[in-house]
């Protein structure tokens, strides 16, 4: 399993209006068009002094699978206009990880 992870920060004032956006547009979006290979998204939020910063992880079978979502270039972050309007930054380029231990593998 891949973990793809991306850091976007908001104003205090555009954070509630981003994690809606998140929640009813592209979230929605991302699970309609990719079925093949992709296990879903958290959210993380929290606040930081220079205002509220984001955190999405992303849960992919395999790289192939994050290349369907990213493309070619698939460190490249994906974000949408509609996101960009309301972020004051965020990471251009996604890490990804392999995932050696899941929830409920550790003993």
């Amino acid at each position: 399993m891949i973990s793809r992870v991306w850091h976007g920060w908001t104003s205090r004032e555009n954070a509630d209006a981003y994690e809606q956006l998140l929640r009813t547009e592209i979230f929605t979006g991302i699970a309609e068009r990719l079925h093949e290979g992709y296990r879903g998204i958290h959210l993380l939020r929290r606040d930081v002094p220079e205002g509220v910063e984001f955190v999405t992880i992303m849960w992919f079978d395999s790289l192939a699978a994050v290349v369907v979502f990213a493309g070619e270039d698939y460190e490249v972050a994906v974000v949408p206009p509609a996101a960009r309007q309301v972020l004051s930054h965020f990471d251009e380029r996604s890490a990804h990880y392999e995932v050696i231990v899941e929830p409920g593998q550790a003993s």
